[in-house]
């Protein structure tokens, strides 16, 4: 039996012929931190959405902790243990920083009351320095606050896989490592981590494995040095140059 926390196989995911998922088989490893990576239009979102449940497969399988979740509801899949963060950060604007976090808690954290959800919810706030803004309306947010918003929702929801959703993408410099931190210690805590991800010093520093899409398919699946090394992922998604700048780097 395979000891893999999540699992596809065969996953394929069509849009009136476009296939953007197609015949996905995937593992990830229970207490990792994993990347998902691939050029834009590589089908990346949609393979989170549809482990998720909020797009259904057109064919195959997901497992979770060895149990199929393919054809459960979106809410089922989150009171399971598999949260997940939004490329598009779009928190409830005039809701409190609190109480966007409490929702996360109540509906898919299995919180037996609110005032159990709000006490979660500054848990997750203290955890990811947002404490201070708690009563402040979600709307009033920097991005690299907002995006802290999103882990921390996620959290909230007690997860054993988390799937971050490109969390780095538009913060500076500082905000990454920030966040690589923030990263890091949320994977201290014993959850798994699949991190949807564009730029490579993350994932070269932050990442045990790395799963690579194109065109909706897998075209690769190994540690960090393998994957920059490999001619088919070159090619179809870093480029020469990087392959050039990792050969000096190297020498």
């Amino acid at each position: 039996m395979s000891d893999a926390i999540l699992e596809t196989e065969d996953l394929t995911r069509e849009f009136g012929g476009f296939v953007a998922v197609d015949g996905v088989a995937l593992s990830v490893r229970p207490g990792s931190i994993h990347a998902l990576i691939g050029p834009n239009g590589a089908g990346k979102t949609t393979l989170i959405n549809v482990v998720t449940g909020v797009q259904a497969p057109d064919a195959g399988e997901v497992a979770f902790t060895g149990e199929r979740i393919d054809r459960l509801p979106a809410f089922r899949i989150a009171r399971l243990g598999i949260g997940r963060t939004f490329q598009v950060v779009q928190p409830f604007p005039r809701m409190s920083v609190l109480d966007n976090v409490a929702a996360g808690a109540l509906f898919a954290g299995r919180a037996h009351s609110v005032a159990a959800a709000r006490a979660r919810a500054m848990e997750c706030l203290e955890f990811t320095g947002l404490a201070g803004n708690a009563e402040t309306p979600a709307a009033q947010l920097t991005l690299p606050d907002r995006k802290r918003l999103e882990l921390a929702k996620g959290l909230a929801t007690n997860p054993k896989l988390l799937l971050l959703d490109e969390v780095n993408a538009g913060l500076n410099a500082t905000e990454i490592e920030r966040a690589l931190t923030l990263i890091r210690a949320i994977a201290a805590q014993g959850i798994t981590i699949l991190l949807v991800e564009h730029l490579m010093k993350v994932v070269t520093r932050a990442c045990a494995r790395v799963l690579v899409l194109h065109q909706g398919a897998l075209i690769a699946d190994g540690s960090p040095a393998e994957v920059i090394r490999d001619p088919q992922v070159v090619d179809a998604y870093l480029g020469a140059d990087f392959r050039a700048d990792a050969t000096a780097e190297r020498s």
